[in-house]
């Protein structure tokens, strides 16, 4: 078959689609490249677990790091999950390429020690320059515990106001028990990075724009 009577048989099957369903063919979802952090048995495997549908019983600690795919009602969301032990998070910079967004998991009822090194941690990997202005989760894990902190203890203990304007980033709280916080979470999270996509949408329509008037 030539490629006129290909293109005509495309236009038809098209314009089929839509008496049928009334409306054209749903563009695809966004898909978005996520970096998973957070110290030891702050619960991160068995959060992106139960996202994912999978049983999360008998989770155990991830070594080195493991990459889940979730799919949302709007968009899609591979999260790489790095290990968060000590002899790990030295190595957490070698993964950071590539991300489009950063998730920072905590204990909320764990020690002040503890809160001291996620701190620590966590302006770490911001300040590297693949993570610089990229959007932020901090989710604070282990609500259902003795001793959990708030959202605004939170905020304090991690510094999160000492963040640069150029970063959007939100703060959850949730328990491994409940599931529906943790979806909380992250449909705010996607909005975050939904609107983060239109906006480079509009500035890469506006420079182009701006290329085809030059040429006038």
């Amino acid at each position: 078959m030539d490629s006129g009577k290909e293109s005509l048989i495309d236009i038809l099957d098209l314009e089929l689609f839509r008496r049928i369903c009334g409306k054209a063919p749903a563009a695809p979802k966004p898909t978005f490249s996520v970096l998973c952090l957070g110290l030891a048995n702050s619960g991160k495997s068995t959060i992106l677990t139960l996202l994912s549908g999978e049983n999360a019983d008998g989770i155990r600690p991830t070594v080195g790091f493991s990459i889940k795919a979730l799919m949302f009602a709007d968009c899609f969301v591979d999260v790489k999950e790095l290990g968060g032990s000590d002899n790990v998070r030295m190595y957490w910079n070698k993964y950071f390429c590539g991300a489009q967004a950063v998730i920072f998991v905590i204990d909320s009822a764990g020690s002040k020690e503890s809160m001291e090194t996620a701190n620590a941690e966590l302006h770490k990997a911001l300040a590297d320059p693949e993570l610089d202005g990229l959007p932020l989760l901090v989710l604070g894990n282990h609500q259902d515990k003795e001793g959990a902190r708030s959202k605004e203890q939170i905020t304090k203990e991690l510094e999160l106001g000492l963040q640069s304007t150029a970063r959007k980033w939100i703060i959850h709280t949730c328990s491994m028990k409940n599931k529906e916080e943790i979806m909380a979470a992250f449909q705010d999270f996607n909005k975050l990075l939904l609107e983060m996509k239109e906006k480079e949408e509009r500035e890469d329509k506006t420079e182009e724009q701006d290329g085809e008037f030059s040429k006038i």
